[in-house]
């Protein structure tokens, strides 16, 4: 190797703790790229390599989309502009996070109400569960 900043994609992988499929998929969109290759053609990546991984893994964390990620990481490799788009993705995804929250609270009801109704012994044939999700009708 070059020098101690350049890493295989083994070593990069590692040193993310990431498969490196991962990083050949986050390559593939774009999200990473080589900042050289060896002389053997190795692709090889340096510490911003490293450093764009980790912020797409606290993103990922915060429950930011792949495309999502492209977007900050392009706004933040720009440096200059108004960090209102920044904002704005954020609160699409907060406002879509709300939205999943209330539909899992639907689901949730929905669940406890069958499992109030199953007495927990007998027939399976009269089991209110398996009743509801053979049922045309939507269970929730």
């Amino acid at each position: 190797m070059h020098a101690q900043s350049d890493f295989t994609i083994g070593q990069l992988a590692q040193r993310a703790e990431l498969a490196t499929e991962t990083l050949r998929h986050y390559e593939r969109l774009g999200l990473i790229e080589p900042s050289r290759r060896s002389p053997s053609n190795y692709r090889l990546y340096d510490n911003q390599a490293l450093r764009r991984l980790r912020f797409i893994r606290r993103a990922q964390a915060l429950g930011f989309s792949l495309p999502e990620i492209r977007q900050l990481l392009d706004l933040h490799r720009q440096g200059e502009g108004d960090m209102a788009q920044v904002r704005r993705i954020a609160e699409q995804r907060l406002r879509q996070i709300e939205q999943r929250m209330a539909d899992l609270q639907r689901l949730r009801g929905g669940l406890e109400q069958l499992i109030e109704a199953c007495p927990g012994h007998g027939a399976l044939g009269e089991c209110p569960i398996l009743g509801a999700l053979c049922s045309e009708e939507d269970p929730t």
